[in-house]
């Protein structure tokens, strides 16, 4: 048998140390993205996403009473800012989106606990995934909160 054995300058030595653990690092990186990665709600689909809403507790009409398409905007106003402080607390992140197409599909909301009238679900889905929601109350005066439904 025939070996050869190398040897290395210490300048060598080093880079191939530290291309080594480059390389194992863009590894550990890859796998923890591929594993916890947010796989992203699909709701592509109105049946999917009546039964999401289901899913949270609410009576929905049938059918979107309203569907718009919109872009998220690149440079946010106080509204934008505030909307996705309540995103955030939902574990959405609107600010991946700046800048995407995006379509709002709302629900009325039969169920509300206090029996009011105009409560509405609105669904931000981009490429088939949920990105946002909230549910509100319409008229003057209303309010907005997250997409669970809370048991008051």
């Amino acid at each position: 048998m025939f070996v050869k054995t190398i040897k290395l300058k210490k300048t060598a030595k080093i880079l191939a140390y530290v291309l080594c653990i480059l390389i194992a690092a863009l590894c550990v990186v890859f796998v923890f993205n591929r594993l916890f990665a947010p796989k992203g709600i699909s709701l592509g689909t109105t049946q999917e996403q009546i039964e999401f809403l289901e899913g949270l507790g609410w009576e929905t009409s049938p059918e979107p009473i309203d569907c718009r398409s919109v872009i998220i905007p690149q440079e946010w106003s106080d509204v934008y800012t505030q909307y996705n402080e309540l995103q955030l607390q939902q574990g959405f992140d609107l600010d991946k989106y700046r800048g995407e197409y995006a379509e709002i599909y709302t629900y009325e909301i039969y169920n509300y606990g206090d029996s009011r009238q105009n409560i509405v679900a609105n669904l931000i889905i981009c490429d088939g995934k949920l990105i946002a929601g909230d549910v509100c109350c319409t008229e003057l005066g209303g309010f907005m909160q997250g997409l669970v439904k809370s048991d008051a």
